[in-house]
């Protein structure tokens, strides 16, 4: 007799493969289809709109593979490339943010709010800088940056009979210093370089292109598989680390790879596009309204960051007067969001 290896305690479909069976929540199951429809004809719709419009028969014919010469070329080659980043960078940062939202428990702990987006930044602007500006060389770059700056407001945090609030404080400090140091960066930075990395680091989607694209998703695919394979362990540590350890789990080193892996998809993103802001603070959170259910989920935060990135760059494409990156449209959402969380839960504390 075959035993779920989820259950949500709540309407489930079952299925059942290989000798194992899974109960799959509804309402995630509905949540997730109706979130990534809305994100591919939200994708459809940006391939239509630009400087060249299309109609919805051009693009469907080009997509599968019925029609070529120019409009081919304006689909395939300057507007499906940034489409792409935008759902699969919006997905790496919204589990990035699930992941740090659910190991402190505390909905303000995102990569940016706390300091690990910057500390991404830094990383790339001092290759950027001093080394090369090549992807890989600034993935790299950024990945040791964030992974410096987790370690740091990790260490400092430590300690405390309130740890989730004092990790926010630490990160929102070390954030700060390192805001400083690449700003002198940017003021010893050659004219075009710093030209380049400021509307970088404002997070922009504006000059990727397929190769960016092709090789942040392969980085940020073998993660996103690494998070699903730790997200029982999450779901676990959820529970407390006490709990967890009883339950089988090891603590210690699922939160270090979980740490691991949330570092990572910020700094694969961050590399791509830049440190764009608050879709990690915001996409978890509303994920975990539509569902309704306990925690943090993984799938529901990177279907809404995928969805929430693609609308905020379609806005700074195409509704605003002027192109801008899509950084500053994100900023705007983001900061929104946090003064009402900010407000929300000072009422529910009071």
């Amino acid at each position: 007799m075959t035993k779920p290896l989820v259950d949500f305690g709540r309407p489930t479909l079952l299925w059942r493969r290989w000798g194992f069976s899974v109960n799959v929540d509804r309402r995630l199951a509905a949540v997730c289809t109706v979130l990534c429809g809305l994100a591919i004809a939200l994708g459809v719709g940006c391939l239509m709109l630009g400087d060249f419009p299309l109609s919805l028969g051009e693009v469907l014919r080009v997509l599968t593979g019925g029609e070529h010469g120019f409009p081919a070329t304006v689909v395939l080659q300057w507007r499906a490339p940034r489409v792409v980043a935008a759902l699969v960078l919006g997905a790496a940062f919204g589990v990035a943010g699930a992941i740090f939202q659910s190991l402190t428990r505390n909905p303000l702990a995102s990569p940016d709010v706390v300091g690990f987006a910057t500390g991404s930044y830094t990383g790339a602007l001092v290759v950027l800088s001093w080394v090369s500006t090549g992807y890989a060389t600034v993935a790299l770059g950024s990945l040791g940056g964030g992974l410096l700056t987790a370690f740091v407001v990790f260490a400092l945090s430590q300690g405390g009979r309130r740890p989730g609030l004092r990790f926010i404080l630490v990160g929102i400090a070390v954030s700060a210093m390192l805001s400083s140091v690449n700003s002198w960066l940017l003021l010893i930075a050659t004219h075009d370089l710093a030209a380049t990395a400021a509307v970088w680091g404002a997070g922009s989607l504006n000059a990727i292109g397929w190769s960016q694209t092709g090789t942040a998703t392969a980085v940020i695919a073998v993660l996103l598989l690494g998070a699903a394979l730790l997200a029982p362990g999450l779901r676990q540590l959820e529970l407390g680390e006490d709990t967890a350890a009883a339950l089988g789990v090891p603590a210690a080193r699922t939160r270090a790879l979980l740490i691991l892996v949330g570092v990572g998809l910020t700094a694969a993103a961050t590399a791509a596009a830049g440190p764009i802001a608050f879709v990690a603070l915001v996409a978890p959170q509303i994920g975990r309204r539509l569902v309704k259910g306990a925690g943090t989920p993984l799938l529901p935060a990177a279907a809404t960051g995928a969805l929430l990135l693609l609308a905020a760059d379609a806005v700074a494409q195409h509704v605003l007067p002027v192109s801008l990156p899509v950084g500053v449209v994100t900023v705007v959402i983001g900061g929104g969001y946090l003064v009402w969380l900010l407000v929300a839960e000072a009422r529910r504390r009071l």
